[in-house]
């Protein structure tokens, strides 16, 4: 296992694959840094050396992404925000109902299980 910005990174799987792993980047910005980098969608990471390693993540610095605790900082402080403006968003949320319309009457067990 490969550390990458707070992250386990699977070395068995492809560079494309387990970037995604990390909380912050998805497919798109996968494919940004590999295209980059010139890495194949099938090139393995216990195929990379050291030296591409430390490449893809001074890559990942320098595209200036948002990743793990300082993106999940960021949504929580927008959750808070929401929540202490009480507009409808924060009022369902401290409800702990669904918030972009979703039906109530059936369907919302889910949101009602997660906690803020």
């Amino acid at each position: 296992m490969i550390y990458v910005f707070e992250s386990e990174i699977p070395s068995n799987k492809s560079v494309f694959f387990s970037l995604i792993y990390v909380f912050g980047i998805g497919k798109f910005n996968s494919f940004l840094i590999c295209k980059q980098l010139g890495f194949l969608k099938n090139l393995k990471i216990k195929n990379l050396s050291k030296e591409k390693i430390n490449q893809m993540t001074k890559i990942i610095e320098y595209l200036n992404f948002e990743l793990a605790s300082e993106l999940k900082k960021k949504t929580t402080l927008n959750a808070k925000k929401l929540i202490l403006i009480k507009c409808y968003k924060g009022l369902r949320k401290i409800k702990r109902l669904p918030i972009r319309g979703q039906r109530t009457h059936t369907n919302a067990k889910t949101v009602k299980k997660l906690v803020l």
